[in-house]
Parts: C-alpha cells; sequence; structure tokens
C-alpha cells in the first residue's frame, strides 16, 4: 500500500533496553546512517557503570539519544520524539523526559507478567489507559526477529539477540535512513562469522520491510539534508577527536607522541584509539596503575617525546604528584582529564564538570598549570593541538578538560586542511649556553620564561633535574629561601603570561544587559538556550572560555560590561568561584550534578528570570 511521506525539519530518537539489549550499537549504526545522509546531528549515550547489569531492571537500562535535523543545531535534544523501549523497565526509566504526544515503539514480548513485577507495574501500561497521552506502537520485536531467521541455523535464543537490528532497521524505514553503509558494518565486523553477518543483516531488512508492510505505521518522515559549508567530513567522537589531535599534534610538533595511560572509564577509547596508529609513530604504554601511566608520559617528556597521560577524576588525584614533578622540572606533558561523576568512583558513566579546583589547585606547593577545555566532541580536536602548543612551547605540564559528555557523543566534523595547521614545533637545545661552554639548564627564553630542553645524552649538555627545589641558571640543589621565591614566582609568571586569544562575545545588538558565561560542554545547551531567548524577542549575550588558566586578558573588561552575569555549570559553582575572587563580580551561579548535560530550555527559563530580574 501506498503510505505517506510526512516532512519533519528535526527528530530525537532514543534506542533503551538492557545494557545486554545492543542499544549503543543500535544508535551508533542509526547515527552513522543519519551522518552519511547529510543531516547535522548530535548524540547522548547513557549506559549503566556495570558491565551486566541485572536483566530486567532499572539500574541496567542502557539509552541511546540521536538528535537530527536540516539545520545546525547544538545539542542531543531536551526530550525525545520517539522512544524505542526493548522492555518495561527501558519504558518505566525513560517516561518521564517524554512529551505528550510523543511515539512510544514497544516490544511487546518483553511485557511478561515477570518482568512488569521486576519494575513495580502491576499491570501492562500496554494494556490500560496509563499511556493515553502519547501514540503508543505495540510491536513483537523478538518473536518477529525469531520469525525472520527460522531458516537460519540458530537457537531461539542466539536469534533473539538480533531484535536490536530489526528495531534499526524499522527506524531507518521509517526516517529513510539509508542501509547501504549498514550492511556493509555488519558484513565486516562479523567476518569471521558470516552465518551471524547473514542473519544480523535478515534481520535488519525483515524489520526495514515490516516497516513497509504493516499497517501499524501508515506515514514515515524525511528529514532532509542539513546545508553545511563546503568540505569533507565524518562523523565523531570527543575521544576521536581528541585522539586525532594528539596524532595531528605529534606531526606538528615533530615530536614522536608516547601515551601512558591506565584504562578508566570514560577516558579509555583514547588509549584504545592511539594504539592503532603506531605508522605515525605513536606509542602507547597501557601501564598498571595510574601513578605508573603517568611516571612513564614524563619520563618519555624528558627523553624528547610529547609525552601524554590520559585518565578520569579519580586517576587524576593519583597522578597529582608526578604532575607536580611535571611542574618543577618545567617539561611538556599533556594530562587528560575525561570528568565524570565523583567523588571517589562515583557514578563511572556519568558526566560532570566537577574537577576544575582539583586541576587548578590539586598539588602540593604553588603548582600552577594551564587548563585547556573543549566544548564540543569536534573541538576536543582543536583542544588537543592547543594543549599540545602550551606544553612544547612553554616547557610546562598542560590539564586537557574533557567530561564523559563530549567523550561519548559524537556530532559531524569538518576535517581540516593538513596545510591550515599551526606549526608547533621547537627546537631542542644543543649547544652550550653559558660561559665557558656550560650548560645552564634553567636559563630561560626571555618572552616565554620556558627554560632550555635538551635531550639526555646530548654532549656537554649533561644536566640533573628532579623534585627538589633548583638554583636559577644552573639547576643545582638550593635551599636559599630567596631563590625558592624567586623560582616559586617564575614558575607562577611563566604560566600567567601564556599567550592565549581573547575572549569573543556574541551580542548581535551590542545592547544586551545580561552575559551568560560558560566553559567546557555546557556551549552547546548555552548557545540553544540563547537562541530560544532571542526567538523570543529577548536580548542575551553569550561567551565561552576555552582557556581557564590562565584566563583571557580581556574576561575582567567583559564581566564588568553587562549589569548580569550567569554561569551555568555542571558543578557546585567552581569557575563561579575563581570569578568572583579575581574580577570581583557577582556572577550569577546556576547549578545542577545529575550526571547528565543541561537542557535548552532548562537554560532558556533560567536566562529568562535573569533577564526579568534585570528589567
Amino acid at each position: 500500500m501506498t503510505k505517506q511521506v510526512q516532512q519533519l525539519d528535526r527528530v530525537i530518537i532514543r534506542f533503551a533496553g538492557d545494557s545486554g539489549d545492543g542499544m549503543q550499537l543500535t544508535g551508533d549504526r542509526f547515527t552513522a546512517g543519519t551522518a552519511e545522509f547529510g543531516n547535522d546531528l548530535s548524540t547522548l549515550p547513557n549506559f549503566p557503570a556495570e558491565i551486566r547489569a541485572p536483566a530486567g531492571t532499572l539500574p541496567g537500562v542502557s539509552s541511546f539519544q540521536l538528535h537530527f535535523a536540516d539545520h545546525d543545531i547544538l545539542t542531543p535534544g531536551d526530550a525525545p520524539n520517539v522512544l524505542v523501549a526493548m522492555n518495561p523497565a527501558a519504558l518505566k526509566a525513560n517516561l518521564g523526559d517524554l512529551p505528550r504526544g510523543a511515539d512510544i515503539i514497544a516490544n511487546t514480548d518483553e511485557f511478561t507478567k515477570r518482568n512488569l513485577q521486576k519494575v513495580g507495574y502491576a499491570t501492562s501500561p500496554l494494556e490500560d489507559d496509563s499511556l493515553s497521552e502519547w501514540r503508543v506502537h505495540a510491536v513483537p520485536l523478538t518473536s518477529l526477529t525469531v520469525k525472520a531467521l527460522e531458516d537460519f541455523d540458530l537457537s531461539k535464543k542466539d536469534a533473539e539477540r538480533s531484535k536490536n537490528m530489526f528495531a534499526l532497521g524499522l527506524l531507518s524505514w521509517l526516517y529513510h535512513r539509508p542501509t547501504e553503509h549498514t550492511i556493509k558494518f555488519l558484513e565486516q565486523k562479523f567476518a569471521k562469522k558470516p552465518d551471524i553477518a547473514k542473519a544480523n543483516i535478515a534481520a535488519f531488512q525483515a524489520g526495514w520491510n515490516f516497516g513497509e508492510t504493516t499497517e501499524g505505521f501508515s506515514v514515515s518522515y524525511e528529514v532532509k539534508p542539513a546545508r553545511l559549508a563546503p568540505g569533507v567530513y565524518r562523523n565523531i567522537s570527543g575521544n576521536q577527536a581528541l585522539a586525532y589531535g594528539l596524532i595531528a599534534a605529534s606531526v606538528q610538533s615533530k615530536l614522536p607522541l608516547f601515551l601512558g595511560s591506565y584504562p578508566i572509564t570514560p577516558a579509555s577509547d583514547i588509549l584504545h584509539e592511539l594504539s592503532k596508529h603506531k605508522r605515525f609513530g605513536i606509542r602507547t604504554f597501557q601501564a598498571e596503575d595510574e601513578i605508573a601511566g603517568v611516571g612513564a608520559a614524563l619520563g618519555a617528556a624528558f627523553g624528547g617525546a610529547l609525552g601524554v597521560t590520559t585518565t578520569s577524576g579519580p586517576g587524576v588525584a593519583l597522578k597529582a604528584e608526578t604532575v607536580g614533578l611535571a611542574v618543577t622540572t618545567e617539561l611538556p606533558l599533556i594530562v587528560v582529564d575525561v570528568q565524570r561523576a565523583g567523588p571517589s568512583t562515583g557514578m563511572p558513566t556519568k558526566t560532570e564538570q566537577t574537577d576544575l579546583l582539583m586541576a587548578m589547585y590539586g598539588r602540593n606547593g604553588e603548582s600552577p598549570v594551564p587548563i585547556v577545555a573543549p566544548m564540543s566532541p569536534s573541538d576536543c580536536f582543536d583542544a588537543a593541538i592547543e594543549a599540545a602548543r602550551i606544553a612544547v612551547k612553554y616547557r610546562t605540564p598542560v590539564m586537557l578538560l574533557s567530561d564523559g559528555y563530549l567523550a561519548n557523543g559524537s556530532e559531524p566534523w569538518r576535517l581540516p586542511e593538513i596545510a591550515d595547521l599551526p606549526d608547533i614545533s621547537q627546537e631542542f637545545t644543543t649547544a652550550p649556553n653559558g660561559e665557558e661552554g656550560t650548560f645552564l639548564p634553567f636559563k630561560r627564553d626571555t618572552e616565554t620564561l620556558a627554560r632550555p630542553w635538551a635531550i639526555p645524552g646530548t654532549p656537554g649538555l649533561e644536566h640533573r633535574i628532579g623534585g627538589i627545589e633548583k638554583a636559577d641558571g644552573t639547576g643545582n640543589i638550593s635551599y636559599d629561601p630567596a631563590n625558592h621565591d624567586l623560582m616559586v614566582r617564575t614558575r607562577a609568571a611563566k604560566i600567567a603570561g601564556i599567550d592565549v586569544p581573547d575572549l569573543e562575545v556574541d551580542d548581535p545588538d551590542g545592547d544586551a544587559r545580561v552575559l551568560v558565561i560558560g566553559w567546557g560542554s555546557t556551549y552547546g545547551p548555552i548557545a540553544a538556550a540563547v537562541r530560544r531567548i532571542r526567538k523570543g524577542g529577548g536580548k542575551v549575550a553569550q561567551t565561552h572560555l576555552r582557556h581557564l588558566n590562565p584566563l583571557p586578558a580581556n574576561t575582567g573588561e567583559i564581566l564588568k560590561r553587562y549589569d548580569k552575569v550567569l554561569l551555568p555549570e555542571i558543578n557546585l559553582g567552581q569557575l563561579a568561584l575563581l570569578l568572583r575572587a579575581r574580577y570581583l563580580v557577582d556572577v550569577i551561579s546556576y547549578n545542577r550534578v545529575r550526571g547528565l548535560p543541561f537542557k535548552a530550555e532548562e537554560l532558556a527559563g533560567v536566562i529568562q528570570d535573569v533577564i526579568n530580574s534585570d528589567q
């Protein structure tokens, strides 16, 4: 039968099920097809920390949200238009986020009495009127998958595992997603198990055909490609972009990259990705613990490599002593902190911005370090290069603050031209720099205050470095009070003098009285909220910090230009504390620590309240 095709400008879909139902893979494949089609997109994976939480329970629910559109978008969306619920737990865990009128595609086969009882349903919500506010599509996904695979030599249990591919096929039909990419992916993924590959492809195609033939879906939807700037694009996650940025930094600095790392969620994918690129001279070392990882990276930096260590919050705490050693030895080191919910082990798969003060002050003594924070998944690429530039030029460890939302989220990324990448190379010291042919390892560059970087074993440049305070110039051990005061102030002045670009303010008419400032991953929700306010006739300015230490030189002037300054953070006000102390501006702090990114609608309401209070 002929079915109606309805045009939409954007859609938000959430796949939800058990952590073993393959929701992350399903979402990733739908995202790949959407990227291939040319839509702008943003994703939000959300999954439990346990490898396999109890099946059918609320703690075991895993979800993947995708927002795609025919125009520029900034967030994964506030609320899904479509929820694919593979079991009662998935429905109950996500129902509160669904607006009235949203579609629910429910796998009826899993709504058994036992599964309903696990999540506290006395009766099936599919059979009473509790879901009357939504459009419910009851589909027996599991049994339809088993029926489609009955000609394959598979057990019923193995056949049921392909139900996520059936769901993917159905949604691909519903939103006119290309199928070739998914079929090719399945062929490659199961190349050593061709029967499994064929079964998954058959389930995927059966889901597509079901959508085409069933009377349960009389309308399909089309979201046209977005108008993006000319160029070559690919879909990329924050961890992938950060890994590629580190590789580019290695090439542009003309230094071999060494990664010393201990696996930890959500940073492990950087280690996994970098381990694939040995052809670029990348060396990865999976250490026995966090301390060994950063120690090896610092040792590599002493030996003339671009030393990198990756971790998340608990790992930064363990690495603190060695980062302090990098401060006093003044060696380049990149410390990547993919922030997650804490304290302690906290919620390993949930996002937060709670490590800023630890990055600023989480070491003994006066040990300042530069801090760089990317604002989107694709921006992780540029932030990694910027962190390397600062580390190499100023001979200092640099903290790079990503977070779980950026790390796992994805968006289209326009591949940069290689010729446009900055040259961040620095010359090693190869000749004596003191009187009578001596080498002074702490004789500083007059502009950057960086000390020489001499490769161990260079004839005539033998020198000693370590954690004990050093005499200015010679680097000899010194307990002289005046020298210690000089060295502490000099190291601080070096960091304070790092060249960072001025803040740019988005204030179209130049007459806004309220400024919204943010840092890191809050950029997307803040920018989307600002759009909503302006669309409604409100006036608001926006600016965003990438460099958190040192802050841009014009930060204070910008903050004092506006009557009210609003700062949303996924913490209890850490940057607000720093800005208030330094610039004596009464920053309005808006804080949530739910393990989730802000919603644009939520921030738009907060911004409007601030605007109203200023009138």
